[in-house]
């Protein structure tokens, strides 16, 4: 699928895009020329020491998906975007939320509009469960790029390009996740856990790149694709990594919720569960959910069905949960 192709990758220094390249160049060993596109080159710096341009098809390049110019000249060429820049942060989008608007809506429409103009076949944009009845900055920017993301599949005329998305939950593990804040939290002496019945949807890194691989192979442009995931405690998260300190209980930080969600009530009425994703299509666009599953055997979901990681069928354990610690510390 992605042999002889040459892919950019937005925002590739970060934790998954490193993991994205280390996967790609071993499963796709005749892949054309993956582009490495971020601000920041000591990242690039130190992820050239892994990936070096002289033993990889890979190559680096400086700029910022804010700079539409910029934009226009990286994407010449390309057949595949995956497009994971972002303003990541939660606190940090609330004190600063035009600079998440200019990264992740504005810096996403770039990507949209450099696609179009240079005949960029597939892209895929990296969203989040945030997205999903949104009471942050961070989520509803990211509301915004897949909105952006259904719109310009929508719109694309006569263009042979697929525009896609991706919702996931948090990685497990991932460089600012609660696993490696509380494994370093822990010399204190205590664990501070916002609310002990809070609860995450969990996926590993090797499950986020899976299902931007899936949305690759089987995406129809204009849909968003959610993985079926497992959630846990925070609080059995905590009883994993020290359960011989004290756990404190220190209250919900602004702009964070109970429980997320991966797939509301109201985008009940448009999705469809395939293999072991949710589906879900665009309510006004060049299909709908009847022709999809009257095409790729899916299964239209319940109407009214929330997918919250508070009412999950499947849960990690608190032995589940150890085990992946020292997995994903070995993956990385």
């Amino acid at each position: 699928m992605l042999n002889n192709k040459t892919i950019l990758l937005t925002g590739g220094t970060g934790s998954f895009g490193k993991a994205f390249v280390r996967y790609i160049l071993k499963k796709y060993p005749k892949i054309k020329k993956v582009l490495i596109f971020s601000r920041d080159e000591q990242k690039q710096h130190a992820m050239a020491s892994e990936f070096s341009p002289k033993e990889y098809p890979i190559k680096y390049l400086l700029g910022d998906v804010r700079d539409k110019e910029r934009m226009m000249q990286v994407t010449q060429g390309i057949d595949i975007v995956i497009h994971s820049a972002a303003m990541k942060h939660v606190p940090a989008s609330e004190q600063n939320p035009m600079e998440s608007v200019k990264t992740n809506i504005l810096g996403s429409q770039n990507v949209i509009d450099a696609s179009l103009a240079n005949g960029i076949k597939q892209v895929v944009a990296l969203s989040t469960d945030k997205a999903a009845s949104p009471i942050n900055v961070y989520g509803a920017s990211k509301l915004l790029l897949e909105k952006l993301f259904i719109f310009a599949d929508s719109e694309k005329m006569e263009n042979d390009i697929k525009f896609s998305v991706v919702r996931y939950g948090n990685i497990f593990g991932s460089k600012g996740s609660v696993v490696p804040f509380f494994l370093k939290k822990k010399e204190d002496g205590f664990l501070p856990i916002t609310d002990e019945k809070m609860t995450r949807f969990s996926i590993t890194l090797q499950e986020s790149i899976d299902l931007v691989i899936y949305a690759l192979q089987n995406g129809w442009g204009g849909e968003v694709v959610v993985p079926i995931a497992p959630s846990y405690k925070i609080s059995d998260v905590a009883k994993a990594v020290a359960p011989e300190v004290e756990h404190r209980v220190i209250g919900i930080r602004k702009g964070e919720k109970l429980h997320e969600v991966m797939l509301t009530v109201q985008e009940s009425y448009d999705a469809v569960q395939r293999d072991n994703y949710y589906i879900i299509c665009p309510s006004e666009g060049n299909w709908d959910r009847e022709e999809y599953c009257s095409k790729t055997g899916g299964l239209a979901v319940e109407n009214g069905f929330e997918y919250d990681s508070g009412k999950n069928d499947e849960w990690l354990t608190i032995e589940d949960i150890q085990k992946l610690i020292i997995n994903e510390e070995m993956m990385v």
